[in-house]
This record gives C-alpha cells, sequence and structure tokens, in this order.
C-alpha cells in the first residue's frame, strides 16, 4: 500500500528568497536523486509542492507544502532514515527554517 508524506516548512523570516526557492527545488529533486539502495533507481513515486495560497489562515506559518508518495512503508522508512540524498537535504534545509511539520498516511487507514 502506498504511503503519502507531507511535509509543511516554516522558513525563518530573514531568509533570503533564492535561498527558500533553492530549497524548494531540491526538495522536489528528490524524486529524482534519492536511489533504492538494492535497484540503485529512484523510488519515490511522486513529488510535488509549492507555495501555501490558503484563504483560510490556517498554516501556522508554514508557506510552504509538499506531498511525497513512496510504494511501500519499507520505501519511506528508508528515506526517512537512511537515504544519503534527503539526508543531504534536511542538513541544507534546517538552518533555513523555524519549524517543519509531517504527516504520513495509508489512504482509508483510520
Amino acid at each position: 500500500m502506498t504511503v503519502t508524506h507531507i511535509v509543511l516548512f516554516a522558513f525563518k523570516k530573514d531568509a533570503q528568497p533564492s535561498d527558500v526557492k533553492d530549497a524548494c527545488v531540491q526538495m522536489l529533486a528528490l524524486k529524482d536523486n534519492c536511489l533504492h539502495p538494492t535497484s540503485g533507481k529512484p523510488y519515490i513515486v511522486s513529488s510535488q509542492g509549492g507555495l501555501n495560497n490558503s484563504p483560510e489562515g490556517m498554516s501556522d506559518g508554514h508557506e510552504h507544502g509538499f506531498v511525497v508518495e513512496f510504494a511501500s512503508v519499507e520505501d519511506r522508512d528508508y528515506y526517512v532514515h537512511k537515504d544519503p540524498s534527503h539526508t543531504k537535504f534536511k542538513d541544507m534545509v534546517i538552518p533555513l527554517v523555524t519549524g517543519v511539520k509531517v504527516v504520513d498516511f495509508e489512504a482509508g487507514v483510520f
């Protein structure tokens, strides 16, 4: 069963717009940069994201959202805990943010 991984970023107010854009581009590039440890091929099923434009005012300062889909819990777990490209991305983005929220789910599992 696929796993949907939702990530929300609250960038620091003094973060340079070019750094924020670069971080977002690099987040989306993980789809191609993260390689399966056995096959050596990209394993992220899909990835999309962008700037919040909700009129509800419920983002709690998290202005950028991303949705990443994995084919399995095992792929998601490798991404979160071991993938070197993801680790490199986290090391780059953490200094730029004041907060990150992550929610993962399998559709229909309540």
